[in-house]
């Protein structure tokens, strides 16, 4: 364990000059927004990192970013499903929204929204009232798009299927 050097003493800081007898004149301070002021309130988040291996069932109630591998399923019925760059899964996925930038195999079922971008890819079934791919980003699968802002099986559905 380490011990401070005994030797050494700590000096004394110089004595304070001495206060003169004429009263000062109160300055004005700047106002300070307090902190809440500042910062909106952020909703809790959690990622998964890069080294992370999961073999199972998912389930949160706060928004997810996963960037290592995950088999099995994930819910997250009210919140948001971040699948990062590295991130490889193979899972049945269902959240309110989901961002694709790695790969997903299975199928998803989003909610309110679906979004694969430029790096992501999806080999699967999508459910979801809409879907957003960025130029790049790859689908292979059947797409069901619900009316309206669920994705429940007694919403009346228009099916789409994708070629290639």
């Amino acid at each position: 364990m380490w011990k401070r050097d005994q030797s050494v003493n700590p000096t004394s800081a110089p004595a304070p000059p001495p206060v003169a007898a004429v009263p000062a004149q109160p300055q004005p301070q700047p106002i300070q927004p307090t902190q809440a002021a500042v910062k909106p309130a952020e909703k809790p988040s959690m990622d998964l990192g890069t080294s992370v291996v999961i073999k199972g069932e998912l389930s949160a109630s706060e928004d997810l970013t996963l960037c290592g591998r995950l088999e099995g399923s994930v819910r997250l019925p009210e919140h948001t499903l971040t699948i990062g760059a590295t991130a490889e899964v193979k899972a049945e996925i269902v959240a309110k929204t989901v961002i694709i930038l790695g790969s997903v195999t299975g199928n998803v079922t989003a909610t309110e929204r679906l979004d694969v971008r430029a790096s992501g890819s999806l080999i699967g079934d999508v459910a979801s009232p809409r879907l957003v791919i960025a130029d790049g980003g790859t689908l292979r699968g059947k797409v069901q798009m619900t009316v309206g802002s669920t994705a429940s099986h007694a919403s009346p559905l228009r099916k789409v299927e994708a070629v290639g």
